[in-house]
């Protein structure tokens, strides 16, 4: 019987392919930056949308959450595909399907049909992350999986930061259509590049020989819930409390991430007073910081786990500590100046990213290969109600009253998450340790006198 592509890639990676993985990670960063291009696009433009489209604060929020509402719609179909056809295809017709969604934005004459493609953009975009964190389960071993998370979705904030700028500049000197038509180009340009890589990297080896040998008995030992001979059905995977600590987590962790994505230009600009050309010229300074964060939250998990930290104590320490940081989004409308707002905004982001890291990380603590599209695109269904929910919300607060009470909400918001998380996975830390424990005592070589 032939193999089909989700065979392929269930074969482990060769050691000699070892570096291969790191290009691999790099087209998932180079993706995530492009990712979020896209999606910034739109809030950049802001300003200059909503007086072309003539479009109010409430308006313009029912635009974000078309985007959040095609993610919401997309994230259980994009999971199941890459679980069922394999992340190689499955990546490759999601990067396509958003990117037409993305260049038919520059033709939108309307606030509705601007809606619509979002909406579109959004049922595509969802596929980054339910096929990233596959990736990232299968080429790197549990000490190595926090960071590559974080510099994968370090694209997102790299993205952010690129943006301003990039998008500024075509507006000045090419209209605002122009930038939709360049975010789109770049996705098209990724395809071939990404088709090329995946197919060596997820190639199958004839044999196991001893390397591969010993790499497969280490990430075993590292990742015990990864050797369970067949997948949760469905039925079983919904009862899992671990999977709602995860929904709950991103629920309420996400739209903090969206709030700076998509509201930060316009509060910039209608609050802060700032032009146009300075939010170009400023405007990428709290993502670049938000990078960092991401980066920051990855290696220190690793750094922590290798100096002997069990898994559950590592989440604890840099979810809790990176949640209690975000707190600073509430001094932001305190703020005396721009300077001392962007400075707040900048340490709020880098502690949400820092975060972030880890509660994607957590996925790959709770639950295996076969069942972590899925997962992620439950995670993502959360993710994408409480995206939906925000916005509206966010655009009645501010038409009605102020920022001031939606940087209160993502100032607490992580922390709650966080404990959601730790308060419904908590026994499956526990139990993932205890099998952990004499696997680990087994593997140790024996001495003899």
């Amino acid at each position: 019987m032939p193999l089909t592509e989700a065979d392929l890639e269930g074969e482990p990676v060769h050691e000699r392919s070892n570096r291969r993985r790191w290009f691999v990670l790099a087209l998932l960063f180079l993706i995530t930056v492009i990712n979020f291009i896209d999606r910034q696009t739109v809030s950049v433009l802001a300003p200059v949308l909503c007086r072309v489209l003539h479009l109010n604060s409430e308006q313009y929020g029912r635009i974000v959450a078309a985007f959040q509402f095609g993610m919401m719609t997309g994230e259980l179909p994009m999971g199941a595909l890459m679980d069922r056809w394999g992340v190689r295809l499955g990546l490759m017709g999601a990067v396509l399907w958003w990117s037409g969604a993305t260049g038919m934005q520059s033709l939108a004459r309307t606030g509705t049909q601007l809606g619509f493609t979002r909406f579109w953009m959004g049922t595509g975009e969802c596929g980054n992350y339910s096929g990233g964190m596959k990736i990232v389960f299968r080429l790197f071993k549990e000490k190595e999986r926090t960071l590559a998370i974080g510099i994968f979705n370090g694209g997102s904030m790299i993205g952010a930061t690129i943006a301003p700028p990039l998008i500024v500049y075509l507006l000045l000197h090419f209209g605002f259509r122009a930038a939709f038509l360049l975010a789109a180009s770049l996705g098209l340009l990724w395809v071939p590049l990404w088709w090329r890589v995946s197919r060596e990297s997820f190639r199958v080896e004839k044999k196991t020989t001893p390397p591969e040998s010993s790499w497969i008995a280490e990430s075993s030992i590292a990742s015990p819930s990864i050797t369970r001979a067949s997948k949760l059905a469905m039925r079983d995977l919904l009862a899992d409390p671990s999977l709602w600590a995860i929904m709950l987590c991103r629920f309420f962790i996400g739209p903090v991430a969206q709030f700076y994505w998509y509201w930060i230009p316009s509060y910039l600009f209608s609050v802060r007073h700032l032009s146009m050309a300075q939010i170009g010229f400023l405007g990428w300074i709290p993502f670049l910081l938000g990078d960092v964060g991401g980066l920051g939250g990855g290696w220190c998990a690793g750094w922590l786990q290798n100096r002997g930290l069990s898994t559950y104590r590592v989440r604890q320490w840099t979810m809790y500590s990176s949640s209690i940081l975000c707190i600073a989004s509430l001094l932001v409308p305190l703020a005396s100046s721009a300077a001392i707002a962007f400075l707040l905004i900048g340490v709020a982001m880098f502690a949400d990213n820092y975060l972030s890291a880890n509660m994607f990380g957590s996925m790959t603590d709770l639950f295996g290969e076969q069942e972590l599209g899925r997962v992620t695109g439950f995670s993502g269904l959360a993710g994408g109600l409480s995206g939906l929910i925000f916005p509206l919300l966010t655009g009645v607060l501010v038409q009605k009253f102020s920022y001031a009470p939606v940087f209160f909400l993502v100032a607490l918001m992580p922390l709650v998450g966080t404990g959601a998380l730790f308060l419904f996975g908590r026994a499956r830390y526990k139990r993932l340790q205890s099998q952990l424990a004499p696997a680990e005592e087994g593997a140790r070589p024996s001495h003899t006198n």
